[in-house]
């Protein structure tokens, strides 16, 4: 083991002189930016959940377990709807499809506004499950049109960025919309928070449908000569093994051990997402503008990490240790948090070290699945890892309230979180190097 870590961190490994380098900066420059900005506004839809309850729970009279299960039925439509929305976009394109997902679950989330009981609270958050199934996978899957295998660490990160990007600006946005707008129209903050964080995910949609192109041929942007470069690469693409069925991708243990450690790593991302402010209100904090403030910090911090981890893995062109490291950090970071809680600065120094290695884990995860899946067998397997992790966030959002409720404290949760990590971690280290290490 000590000699594949040396070899991850081995700059020999490096890809040779890139000729092309000035063309995929071209490429990227006209998708990465649309996309990373369509999953802040998806972010700020989804996550927006954790801010609405510091004043919607009382309002509305919901205790954790509500709260939590409603939070958690998000996931149950999602992943119902997760494969069968990827291969529908493989099918009608990119462009059309995704401008669909985020119209939908832009008017959905607006809804999400005029909930007045836990019935109303359920039904809405699965539709909005139903709604944003395969943004995400679709996107991943999107990026293999474009990119070969040894380029896609450093694409997946800058899209990720999208996650760090949407709490910086979600977290303190949030906390200013609960503050400053509520009595608004005689509407309190959580209305107006489910409003008007809704609006931009209906304006991209339309933005994607005339701006986004399906693949290389239909981007009137790229010459006849730099659309055959592209191409070409694509074509010459090794891998060590493919499957390019539905059936295949079903049949593949490698899919499933993939569903599992994402499912892990998620729900320590969705449990940080949606009880970070609750966690940092508990150690002291009791204004939500600065709640909000500090959620956006331990954002911050995510951003290098994210893309100098996807960097490093593609330069290397290593990906299980990219991968098993940060998992290791974060666990710890979650797992010292309980000793801290009523220690605001503490608290946020933890869950901000747990952030930064936690998201710089994504990047490089997602570069595996395309290594030995192609064609209809990368739509369906890719949902299906994608649609598996969604039981991390019912977990997360559930599991998190029901302890709560009965142990009336935050440290259970917080300690299944890091377990969980350090289980991803070692699973990940499982998968072959011949494989995923392209």
């Amino acid at each position: 083991m000590s000699q594949s870590l040396e070899n991850a961190l081995n700059p020999a490994l490096a890809v040779p002189q890139d000729d092309n380098a000035a063309l995929y900066a071209k490429v990227t420059w006209r998708l990465i930016p649309l996309l990373c900005i369509c999953y802040v506004a998806a972010y700020l839809d989804k996550i927006n959940i954790g801010f609405a309850k510091m004043q919607m729970q009382a309002d509305l009279g919901f205790s954790e377990t509500v709260y939590g299960l409603g939070a958690g039925l998000f996931f149950i439509g999602y992943m119902l709807f997760e494969v069968p929305s990827n291969l529908i976009l493989q099918r009608v394109g990119a462009r059309a499809w995704i401008a669909r997902i985020m119209i939908t679950w832009g008017a959905i989330s607006a809804c999400m506004m005029f909930v007045t009981t836990p019935t109303q609270f359920y039904i809405l958050r699965f539709l909005l499950g139903i709604a944003e199934a395969g943004f995400y996978p679709g996107v991943m899957l999107y990026i293999t049109f474009w990119y070969p295998t040894f380029r896609r660490g450093k694409i997946m990160a800058f899209f990720l960025l999208g996650i760090p990007l949407s709490s910086m600006i979600g977290g303190p946005l949030s906390g200013w919309i609960l503050t400053a707008f509520s009595g608004v129209h005689g509407m309190p903050g959580w209305q107006w928070l489910f409003l008007l964080e809704a609006i931009p995910s209906v304006v991209l949609g339309v933005a994607v449908l005339a701006c986004l192109p399906n693949g290389i041929q239909s981007a009137k942007w790229l010459s006849t000569d730099e659309k055959r470069i592209l191409a070409d690469e694509l074509e010459h693409d090794e891998l060590a093994q493919t499957h390019t069925s539905v059936r295949e991708a079903f049949a593949s243990l490698r899919v499933w051990l993939l569903g599992v450690i994402d499912t892990l790593l998620m729900l320590a991302v969705y449990g940080l997402n949606f009880w970070l402010p609750t966690l940092i209100k508990e150690s002291g904090v009791h204004s939500d503008l600065h709640i909000g403030l500090m959620t956006g910090l331990s954002s911050a911090l995510a951003v290098a990490a994210l893309v100098l981890n996807g960097m490093s893995s593609d330069r290397r062109r290593e990906r299980r240790w990219h991968i098993a490291v940060p998992a290791f950090v974060a666990a710890a970071g979650i797992g010292l948090s309980p000793l801290y809680s009523h220690d605001p600065v503490v608290t946020v120094l933890l869950f901000s070290i747990a952030n930064l290695a936690l998201m710089a884990t994504f990047p490089v995860f997602w570069c595996i699945p395309p290594t030995f899946l192609k064609g209809r067998a990368a739509a369906a397997g890719i949902a299906l890892i994608a649609s598996m992790s969604t039981l991390g966030g019912i977990a997360a959002t559930y599991l998190m309230g029901v302890l709560k409720d009965l142990t009336q404290s935050s440290q259970a949760g917080l300690i299944m979180f890091a377990v969980c990590l350090l289980l991803a971690g070692l699973l990940t280290l499982t998968l072959p190097r011949h494989v995923v290490n392209r």
